[in-house]
């Protein structure tokens, strides 16, 4: 059986101040009772923090592994301003692609993300790809995918846990897939209706995880 994995995804927040204010809530993680069994917990903050919690979690020995929120789509070389695969692989073992907000925002293509995807794994990041439906493109190399609808993102109104496994089931049928996690409005109240199903191994967190205590809530109750 895998780990549920649950993902938390700082987005632009936090300055260094507050960054270290965050972990040092967060630390109560290691605390006991805390239900981390057959669990793995990625916290993914900005570019100019992952030095920070890569020591953070380091000297503190906390349960958590570090992902990236953004790619490059090419190697290293002359991009000022890219933060490219090989640099992200000396803080972090995972890597957000795919999503909406950089879709949206950045106008990142399905030919820009597997780009972004082929030189994760070519420096050992392992990718987890974000969709907003079932129709969206995967690369084939994709074990991981979160799967956040547009309308639940950040409005407190996430999807059905039954539709999100219908449409977790549906995206497996299709693809070569280890573990779909679901993402929107996800909260401590709500998450163990989404984990509970059976096509959904975890989940994706955004706003809830600016708050560390609600995060180590999410966790627990996940």
């Amino acid at each position: 059986m895998n780990k549920l994995l649950i993902v938390a995804n700082l987005k632009s927040y936090k300055t260094e101040n507050e960054a270290k204010e965050w972990l040092e809530n967060f630390k109560k993680i290691k605390e006991p009772g805390q239900n981390l069994e057959n669990k793995e917990i990625v916290i993914c903050p900005s570019f100019t923090l992952l030095s920070l919690f890569s020591l953070y979690i380091s000297d503190n020995n906390l349960p958590v592994k570090i992902g990236a929120q953004n790619i490059s789509p090419f190697d290293e070389g002359a991009y000022t301003g890219e933060v490219n695969a090989k640099q992200i692989k000396d803080f972090a073992d995972f890597v957000l692609i795919g999503h909406s907000e950089r879709r949206n925002n950045f106008n990142e293509t399905d030919d820009l993300l597997s780009k972004k995807t082929e030189l994760s794994l070519k420096y050992g990041l392992t990718p987890i790809f974000l969709v907003q439906g079932k129709d969206n493109l995967i690369p084939q190399e994709i074990k991981i995918i979160a799967y956040e609808p547009i309308f639940a993102i950040g409005s407190g109104n996430p999807d059905t846990p039954e539709n999100a496994n219908q449409i977790a089931s549906l995206i497996k049928s299709k693809n070569n897939i280890y573990q779909i996690l679901y993402g929107g409005s996800v909260t401590s109240e709500n998450v163990k209706s989404f984990t509970g199903m059976v096509n959904i191994s975890g989940v994706l967190v955004g706003g809830a995880s600016l708050d560390p205590e609600e995060l180590i809530k999410i966790i627990k109750n996940a």
